[in-house]
């Protein structure tokens, strides 16, 4: 397998599974790739973060169940085929800009591969109390 995912049609040479309307807003990284957010559909928690290319997104859209490009691995992966910590997807939307996919999940088990709930459990960092904005707040 090449080190970055094919863009333009798999390994196989067959063409591209993703409806073109949205393969056409898609804008990706360098190397194709977007990155994808899981969250916890019913209480919005955010569990993870992922890569996508256009097989991906096609997989998640058409199994139910996210698929993401590996980049350490070089490899398409099935969050739970190996974990066992399934994330069954309940929705899919793009943002404002077409470059980040937000895929709201009934999570299963652990997101994270260190066997954490989420991947932003363990290292939260410290917001001064006396930090200042320049933007008014709302209170105001």
């Amino acid at each position: 397998m090449t080190s970055t995912p094919p863009t333009s049609t798999p390994p196989s040479g067959r063409p591209r599974g993703l409806d073109p309307e949205i393969a056409a807003r898609l804008k990706r990284s360098a190397d194709g790739l977007v990155p994808a957010i899981a969250q916890q559909y019913d209480t919005g928690e955010v569990l993870m973060l992922g890569w996508m290319d256009d097989e991906a997104l096609h997989r998640t859209l058409t199994t139910g169940r996210c698929t993401y490009w590996s980049r350490s691995r070089r490899e398409y992966w099935v969050k739970g085929d190996t974990s066992g910590h399934f994330q069954h997807v309940k929705s899919v939307a793009l943002d404002c800009d077409a470059d980040t996919v937000l895929v709201q999940v009934d999570q299963i088990g652990a997101a994270c591969h260190t066997g954490a709930r989420t991947c932003f459990d363990a290292d939260v960092l410290t917001v001064r109390e006396d930090a200042e904005s320049d933007v008014p707040s709302l209170d105001q």
